[in-house]
């Protein structure tokens, strides 16, 4: 994990996404990477794994999507729900660009995702984005709205330890200066 990647706000997520594929005077709109992106966003997968999806992938189980992957970077199983909203996207938009059952969604590289992420995030001027932060940014999300259950965060990310997951979304940062505020006593 780069230390320096930052996770997004949903600010920056909704900016970069819409930048991606409108495009501006300094890169063709894209619309590939925009998507892949949004689904490492609202997924909570690598980008490793999302470039190596397939719609066959996303199954049908009894009014339900779920999705079966073996995780490139640690090799552990992971299957989970993938909500309506999203598999509907994921098959407009292999229905808009053709893409058949058994082919990759997004036939491109993890470089080619952080190439396109970078020229986008450096016309925005953000810095400390990589296609890491769109993970961090889902697990920041799903942190808060989910009533600060960190040990759901876990499990969800696949990580070793509950203290992993609170660095890896710099909860304790957080923790610790509401403390010290939260502590000031004047007499």
């Amino acid at each position: 994990m780069n230390k320096k990647t930052t996770a997004l706000t949903t600010e920056q997520y909704k900016a970069i996404i819409t930048t991606m594929k409108e495009g501006s005077g300094f890169f063709r709109p894209n619309e590939r990477v925009a998507t892949a992106l949004v689904l490492e966003g609202n997924l909570g997968l690598r980008i490793s794994d999302i470039v190596k999806l397939r719609p066959c992938d996303i199954v049908n189980d009894g009014g339900r999507f779920r999705l079966s992957i073996v995780e490139q970077k640690t090799g552990k199983q992971r299957v989970f729900t993938v909500p309506l909203v999203i598999q509907q996207y994921i098959e407009n938009y292999c229905l808009r660009n053709g893409i058949k059952h058994s082919e990759l969604i997004f036939p491109i590289t993890t470089r080619e995702v952080q190439k396109v992420l970078a020229r986008v995030c450096d016309y925005l001027g953000y810095e400390g984005i990589s296609t890491h932060s769109f993970r961090k940014w889902y697990a920041t999300e799903i942190y808060k709205n989910n009533g600060y259950d960190i040990a759901l965060v876990q499990r969800l990310l696949q990580h070793s330890s509950a203290a992993v997951t609170q660095r890896y979304i710099g909860i304790e940062p957080q923790r610790i200066e509401k403390a010290i505020e939260g502590h000031a006593e004047l007499i």
